[in-house]
């Protein structure tokens, strides 16, 4: 079954003004999101052989030497489906976007088949 990497983006001011709300706010806030979240990898969850995670802040590795780093990325979860539409479908109205102040979920192939565990 192909395999699809998908990245939870987030702009950096759209963080910034939930970190701005009342506390309480925030709390009621992660405490709707957590569950939605959680009810939905779990009815998908035959689709993730890996759930990957929420990322921090990015340090970038270039010919130039190391780096801090900006990106929109916040998270990864690996994906299998039938077609990259049909694993973006997956999130739809997902709790990222539909109650957290994520951006999008960005979907992309992978073009190698990952290496053997070992």
């Amino acid at each position: 079954m192909p395999r699809f990497l998908a990245v939870y983006t987030m702009k950096s001011e759209d963080l910034a003004r939930f970190r701005n709300l009342p506390k309480p706010e925030q709390n009621a806030i992660d405490t709707a999101g957590l569950k939605q979240w959680a009810d939905w990898e779990e009815r998908n969850a035959a689709s993730f052989p890996d759930r990957g995670g929420m990322v921090g802040k990015t340090t970038r590795v270039t010919k130039d030497g190391i780096a801090g780093a900006v990106n929109p990325f916040c998270g990864y979860i690996v994906v299998e489906a039938e077609t990259i539409e049909a694993a973006a479908r997956l999130f739809e109205n997902h709790p990222h976007f539909s109650v957290f102040p994520g951006d999008g979920v960005d979907i992309m192939p992978f073009l190698t088949d990952p290496a053997p565990s070992a």
